[in-house]
């Protein structure tokens, strides 16, 4: 039997158990020329350029982020940045720090443009096409590092195992710096646990039909409690426009 192209894979394992895993070699492969190193590379180094959270509702420190938002028309190419605006989550969706407006930072124009963030946009915006065809996209850009210190665990889901809101949310991971944990869970919506594994390499990645199932990821520690400590993580997100 023939083996189905990655993407028809990725596609049908969305449709089948809501979530799927891909190695960021597999990841870079679909991305095609704007999954090379160098260009890689450029993104990657725009995380070191994160502004703190400042809505932290535990007071913590150890989150830095920036975010952006595109929309995209059924049966038109492409994704359309909006103008700068806050995030926000109901409680139901954030228990920790929903309920309010959330003005980050926002994405550099740069970098909302680049060639990986555009390539992933569209591989994102596939799944969600494929799941709910004919819909017009409300897509949300978040870039994020979690910092962790001895004696000062990071949590990249302060707010645990959640439901985002959205229809499809596409995490792939940029970097991890001298860390251990960071396991991701899938679970429903009872709490039974559909998968656990841990985003490691570059553009490994996970995506989840957030109607169907919840995600969350364990506490972050120094490997090295001597050594500074990140996880450098791109969560792409695509919501049905009333």
């Amino acid at each position: 039997m023939t083996a189905q192209p990655p993407l028809a894979t990725l596609h049908a394992e969305m449709a089948g158990r809501g979530f799927a895993v891909l190695p960021g070699a597999s990841l870079a492969g679909l991305l095609g020329a704007a999954g090379n190193a160098a260009a890689l590379d450029d993104f990657a180094a725009s995380w070191e350029r994160l502004e703190v959270d400042g809505f932290m509702a535990d007071g913590g420190r150890y989150r830095q982020r920036r975010i952006a938002n595109f929309s995209a028309r059924a049966g038109v190419p492409g994704h359309v940045r909006g103008a700068h605006q806050p995030h926000f989550q109901a409680v139901v969706h954030n228990t920790l720090n929903g309920g309010v407006d959330r003005w980050f930072a926002a994405v550099e124009d740069e970098v909302g443009a680049s060639a990986p963030v555009q390539a992933l946009l569209e591989l994102g915006r596939g799944v969600a096409d494929a799941l709910k065809p004919g819909r017009d996209w409300f897509v949300e850009m978040h870039q994020f590092r979690i910092l962790a210190q001895a004696g000062a665990p990071g949590f990249p889901t302060p707010e645990g195992v959640h439901h985002d809101g959205v229809d499809v949310v596409l995490i792939a991971m940029m970097a991890r710096t001298n860390l251990v944990g960071g396991e991701t869970l899938v679970t429903d919506d009872a709490g039974q646990e559909l998968a656990r594994f841990t985003l490691l390499d570059r553009l490994d990645a996970a995506l989840v039909d957030d109607a169907r199932v919840m995600h969350g990821v364990t506490p972050v520690a120094p490997a090295d409690p001597a050594a500074a400590s990140c996880r450098d993580v791109l969560v792409l997100t695509w919501k049905q426009q009333a």
